[in-house]
């Protein structure tokens, strides 16, 4: 009955992608991350989690000034990959952006991290110790039965040298996607989600899935002791919802019941603030979706859509948007 009811599900959400003319996403492609010295970013990911670099370039001009909606910007940026994920590092080598605030905390709008699946939450979590990273989390914690969704999963928040949020999570046997359970003799596997805060889950539903056609998977309901310690929140109740599209990682909703939300993203957000987060997300039809975001009142960074290319030379339309908490997106076209 289940399985109907999801095809059907997913029948409906098709067929009004289809006859409402609305272009979709194909795929996560990478979670990018500010940060204010490359060079040591790239070693604290790869020395600490297992990411390797794949690339790296510098790029200026005209169309990035338009893309990133800031003027007179020269940028490095390192791909690296885990498993089958990516995530981008951005360093912007002009003047500008500011540090996260010492008393940034996880029910904040402007709230992002990756989840990195790991094999072994102890030997994980020694490795960490080893690197004197810092804590979020108390400690991993395990959650309990009473999240029948979550039960059994481990998971830790920590901070990479930007005091950006980061989680490690496991996955028992019957959690998760099934490549998670095959580790392959090694202890970091791969990015399961990007994680935001949102206002209101529903009106994030209309924005990934209904304008987007990110496909909504399933929520859980999580609170108690180890929640409340994982995240750092004191009596923390969350809804969170998981949502993906084709290919890459997920997308993760997590709106705070208790405490309540916390503060607005910050409304003077610049691309270079070391805070910003994009998610990289590939189209067929970047026009479209430009033209639906824009009609649809969504906030875009971008000047406009622009043309840039890859490291072979080829054109990719692209826009920057926000959407309805502030959190940024790079949609490209393939």
């Amino acid at each position: 009955m289940k399985t109907m009811i999801k095809f059907f599900s997913l029948f409906f959400i098709a067929v009004n992608l289809h006859f409402t003319g609305l272009a979709q996403v194909l795929k996560v492609d990478a979670v990018g991350i500010t940060v204010s010295d490359l060079d040591n970013s790239v070693n604290f990911y790869t020395d600490v989690l297992g990411f390797k670099k794949v690339s790296e370039t510098e790029v200026q001009g005209d169309e990035y000034e338009k893309l990133q909606g800031l003027f007179g910007i020269r940028m490095r940026i390192a791909r690296l990959q885990l498993g089958d994920e990516f995530i981008e590092l951005t360093d912007y080598l002009t003047s500008g952006g500011r540090s996260i605030p010492g008393d940034f905390k996880s029910n904040d709008l402007a709230f992002q991290h990756i989840a990195i699946v790991v094999s072994d939450m102890e030997k994980a979590y020694a490795q960490l110790r080893k690197f004197n990273i810092e804590h979020v989390s108390s400690g991993p914690q395990t959650l309990p039965a009473s999240i029948p969704e979550a039960a059994g999963i481990k998971a830790f928040y920590f901070h990479d040298p930007d005091k950006h949020k980061l989680e490690l999570i496991f996955f028992p046997t019957g959690k998760g996607q099934s490549k998670w359970q095959q580790a392959k003799g090694k202890l970091f596997l791969g990015i399961d989600h990007t994680a935001i805060g949102v206002s209101n889950t529903n009106n994030s539903v209309k924005f990934y899935q209904d304008m987007l056609g990110i496909e909504r998977k399933g929520d859980s309901w999580n609170k108690g002791n180890e929640q409340a310690h994982l995240n750092f929140i004191e009596n923390a109740s969350l809804h969170i919802t998981g949502l993906r599209a084709a290919a890459g990682p997920g997308i993760e909703f997590l709106e705070y019941i208790i405490p309540g939300p916390g503060r607005a993203y910050p409304a003077d957000s610049k691309t270079d603030d070391i805070w910003h987060w994009q998610t990289i997300l590939i189209t067929d039809d970047a026009t479209k979706i430009y033209q639906q975001l824009r009609s649809g009142g969504y906030t875009i960074i971008s000047k406009e859509l622009v043309q840039v290319k890859d490291k072979n030379e080829k054109l990719h339309k692209s826009f920057i948007v926000r959407d309805a908490d502030g959190h940024a997106l790079l949609i490209r076209e393939q």
